[in-house]
């Protein structure tokens, strides 16, 4: 079923975190507007497994590195007296993941913070970005990070 909530109906936000500056400013919005709109907060750290691993792979520094952005993410969300469930998910395709997630847990909404990246000359929203956009059946807010000057060139 496709929820299809207007922004001030927003009960419940999954944002993605994976601890850049982009991510750090995607989970300020989120959490500013599940305050306002007394919405519940879920956090999603996926670690990609390369191909040439098994799915379920040991990848305890990348758990481990995980683990510290949730808390981080925890942290910041009780700056704005909220409770932010984590969690951190394996899996081959980040997008999938994501999306997977975000029907898990019903969400109304979907955050992505984007860094500003250039791909052969074109603005480039990277490959999980465009998975979940295309895929996920909720509103999908994409914020991209402004770009420094250099990026611009």
């Amino acid at each position: 079923m496709v929820r299809m909530a207007p922004p001030e109906a927003v009960r419940s936000i999954l944002v993605v975190v994976d601890g850049t500056t982009a991510s750090d400013y995607a989970l300020s919005v989120a959490c500013e507007t599940a305050r306002r709109q007394h919405a519940s907060i879920f956090a999603l750290h996926v670690v990609e497994v390369p191909r040439r691993l098994p799915v379920d792979a040991e990848m305890s520094a990348e758990l481990e590195r995980g683990e510290q952005i949730l808390a981080a993410a925890e942290a910041a969300a009780a700056k704005y007296d909220l409770k932010l469930e984590g969690n951190i998910l394996q899996a081959r395709n980040v997008g999938s993941a994501v999306v997977d997630e975000a029907v898990a847990l019903r969400v109304d909404a979907v955050v992505i913070g984007l860094a500003y990246h250039r791909s052969y000359g074109r603005y480039d929203i990277g490959q999980m970005a465009q998975f979940v956009l295309e895929n996920a059946p909720t509103q999908v807010w994409v914020i991209r990070y402004p770009p420094v000057a250099e990026q611009l060139g």
